[in-house]
């Protein structure tokens, strides 16, 4: 054991005396306009190594050491920014592009303009939170998942832990809007719910993310038909210089990266490929049914020249549950799962434009979703069928010019052309509320328009205050009431250059899902949910690298579609887990329908985060008061099915070098309603929601290692979720075969390991 701690202590001087060195290279733009910053100076902290940009923004930085960096950009007038955790590889080029925003603080002799660690975007000004991919990929617990990293945030709860259903301040999980970049697409996860946004796990290769983003609100009219959040993925472009690449096996997959030039210096690609492994463990352990996924994501740059360029994506899953029912118990245990393959891809085609006051993205794309979903009784009786295609093709248009210093315009404008196949079997259904769900037959196929129109102004009439005001137009013609405007406003006043007050107010729309048109004709009639949003807080800088933020939100809803035949359902409570039976097949909103719930979700969130500096110490520490209610069609205001009052979150690392990190995460919150199951199975509407799950909390830590050889590198890590083993109750079910609840709970501790090779 001695010999095995000396040689673990001595590798890193016996690796770094055979490194070779790497490049640094990429753009500095201002923020809003993306227009190019020429004569920045880029540097790395504490080093000599630096370069300036070019009248493009570009800049390069050769022979740097191998290690991992921070780097600075400034130019005179605009806020330096900082980027942390840049990992230089031998041989390899990494890519670093940042976006300054313009000072907002009047520079005296006396003030000292300081480094960013925390970047702004006077667009989206509240409630908003930027990851780089380094700060996603050590997160414990988060298996590399760019959704599943958010989970630490304020104001998001889980609807389960095994499970990417995000609940945002109050909103159900069908309500987030994910755009990867640029490209809006319905759902990136894995065996996601029809309808909804969640999935067990993501397709977004994190390897190929540049950054991500996310807002848990007030979000500006840029975006729409979604009323809770945004999560914008940014992927990083290809080496132009040299190929490269990375295998990877993890926690629940195997795959490879492939990177590299097409003409060198003008074009580049990426493109991976990755396999679960989960079906050969659960059918090696004699599960009644296995999961395999796949997923495939590439992307192709090519730069016409300083002022054009063009790029291609394309990123597809492919989803499979295969049930093994040769047993009697297997069947009885497979008739209580809803099985769902399902084929799904984004591909489309971008060309940016910039001029001299600003820029324009024109996108061509087609998202194309194949849903095969069933469930079967004990004697392979067919319960439920949903084969349905849904397809949409999208031409989008966004501009942004900047008129004067204090004056910059968003403008842009999409159109969809949505074909929706559904051939739908579902036999009479007796729920466990005693309703019964009448017979549904039917085979349709269904073709829709949906457009939208946005203009933004981003305005500053004094140094200190920054105002956007906009409004968005959308229109569907899937609903009789087919058009909708949603203005919205916000601001940001800079008190002083460490206090920031900011506000948000306006009104998001939603469409109802397709699924949700497919049951009845009468559900035409439905109009879009409406939420409308007030949220106030501040941002305060405790030190360069630390900040405190306070929030408080209102939601208040209305229009929301509840059923006619179930009159305490409102499609607020669905859109989690795996739907079928055990939710009464709440989620596909195949009843008939009206606009008539209601909502009310309200809050308060404090958040201190401290971003990796020369202090090698990293973290955030969160906490949310919230409480949500829906009121369904008879009238009843009732706690949402994902309320959860308080969850508090803390998660932080140690780097010790650039070899050996530790990071840990604990969450607390408490528990969920739910309704309690008499003696025969059934529920009553007079007590649903009326008890609480027990709290939940759980610790999981994370070790990373790596491996620095001559021209590759090798990062090991061991995650260890759940520690200490808390058998977290997430819901209670009737077990029909034993007469009795079946309560569902988290699993215990789970130990995972990840190795992955970069050459």
């Amino acid at each position: 054991m001695k010999r095995i701690f000396l040689v673990l202590l001595i590798t890193p001087v016996i690796y770094y005396s055979q490194t070779n060195t790497g490049e640094i290279k990429g753009t500095v733009l201002e923020a809003n306009s993306k227009l190019p910053l020429p004569f920045a100076n880029v540097v790395l902290v504490g080093t000599n190594f630096g370069a300036a940009t070019d009248e493009n923004g570009n800049f390069i930085i050769q022979n740097v050491p191998v290690g991992i960096y921070q780097i600075r950009a400034s130019v005179i007038g605009y806020t330096p920014s900082i980027q942390n955790d840049i990992m230089v590889k031998p041989g390899k080029v990494t890519i670093v592009n940042f976006e300054l925003v313009s000072i907002t603080i009047e520079i005296t002799n006396e003030v000292i303009v300081k480094a960013d660690y925390f970047d702004k975007n006077y667009i989206e000004n509240i409630s908003i939170r930027k990851f780089s991919q380094e700060e996603v990929r050590r997160s414990p617990g988060g298996f590399e998942d760019v959704v599943r990293s958010l989970s630490i945030l304020p104001g998001i709860a889980q609807a389960d832990a095994g499970r990417n259903d995000l609940v945002v301040r109050g909103g159900a999980p069908s309500e987030n809007l994910y755009v990867v970049d640029g490209y809006e697409i319905p759902n990136i996860n894995h065996f996601g719910t029809q309808g909804a946004t969640g999935g067990p796990i993501s397709f977004i290769n994190l390897d190929f993310v540049n950054n991500i983003s996310f807002s848990t609100g007030g979000f500006p009219v840029i975006y729409g038909d979604k009323v809770s959040s945004t999560l914008t993925i940014n992927l990083r472009e290809g080496d132009n210089q040299k190929l490269g690449g990375k295998g990877t096996l993890s926690a629940t997959l195997f795959g490879v990266d492939i990177e590299g030039p097409i003409l060198r210096g003008k074009s580049s690609f990426i493109l991976s490929a990755r396999r679960s492994y989960l079906d050969f463990i659960f059918k090696s352990a004699g599960f009644s049914f296995v999961p395999e996924y796949y997923d495939v994501l590439s992307k192709f740059n090519y730069t016409i020249d300083n002022k054009n360029s063009l790029s291609f994506l394309f990123i597809s899953a492919f989803d499979n549950v295969k049930f093994f029912n040769d047993t009697k118990e297997k069947r009885d245990k497979n008739s209580r799962i809803l099985g769902s393959d399902q084929t799904r891809y984004i591909a489309g085609i971008k060309y940016k434009k910039v001029f001299r006051d600003g820029f324009m993205d024109l996108k061509l794309y087609r998202n194309f979703v194949d849903f095969d979903s069933r469930q079967n009784d004990s004697s392979l009786n067919s319960i439920f069928k949903n084969i349905s295609r849904e397809e949409d093709n999208n031409l989008q248009l966004d501009v942004v010019h900047k008129f004067y210093k204090n004056l910059e315009m968003n403008f842009g404008l999409s159109i969809k052309l949505i074909e929706f196949d559904a051939n739908i079997f579902f036999p009479a259904f007796v729920t466990s509320f005693n309703d019964t769900l009448p017979t549904l037959n039917l085979n349709k196929n269904m073709n829709f328009l949906k457009g939208g129109t946005y203009i933004n102004f981003n305005y500053r009439p004094i140094e200190k205050l920054v105002t956007n005001i906009g409004t968005r137009f959308d229109y569907f013609d899937g609903i009789n009431k087919k058009s909708y405007l949603s203005p919205r406003f916000s601001l940001s006043y800079f008190l002083n250059d460490n206090l920031t007050l900011n506000f948000s107010t306006g009104i998001y729309k939603q469409f109802p899902s397709l699924i949700w048109l497919a049951g009845h004709n009468q559900n035409k009639n439905l109009k879009p949910i409406n939420v409308e949003h007030y949220i106030l807080g501040f941002d305060y800088l405790l030190r360069e690298d630390t900040q405190l933020k306070i929030e408080s939100f209102i939601k208040n809803y209305s229009s929301y579609p509840t059923s006619l035949i179930r009159p305490y359902l409102v499609l607020a409570n669905t859109g989690a887990g795996f739907s079928g039976s055990d939710d009464n097949f709440s989620s596909f909103g195949l009843d008939p329908l009206v606009s008539k719930g209601k909502g009310f979700a309200r809050g308060i969130e404090l958040s201190i985060q401290k971003k990796i500096s020369n202090i090698p110490l990293y973290g955030i520490f969160s906490f949310t008061y919230s409480k949500s209610d829906f009121t369904p069609l008879d009238g009843i205001s009732r706690s949402s099915n994902y309320d959860q009052n308080i969850i508090i979150n803390l998660s932080g690392g140690y780097r010790f070098n650039m070899y050996w990190e530790i990071s840990t995460k604990f969450r607390f919150a408490t528990g969920k309603p739910y309704t309690p199951f008499n003696d025969l199975g059934k529920q009553s509407i007079s007590e649903l929601n009326s008890r609480r799950l027990k709290s939940t909390h759980s610790f999981d830590i994370r070790l990373d290692r790596r491996w620095i050889f001559k021209n590759w590198v090798l990062i090991t890590y061991l995650d260890i979720q759940n520690i200490y083993n808390q058998k977290n109750l997430s819901g209670i079910r009737w077990d029909p075969y034993s007469k009795k609840v079946d309560e569902t709970s988290s699993i215990g501790i789970l130990p995972s390991i990840g190795i992955s090779a970069e050459f």
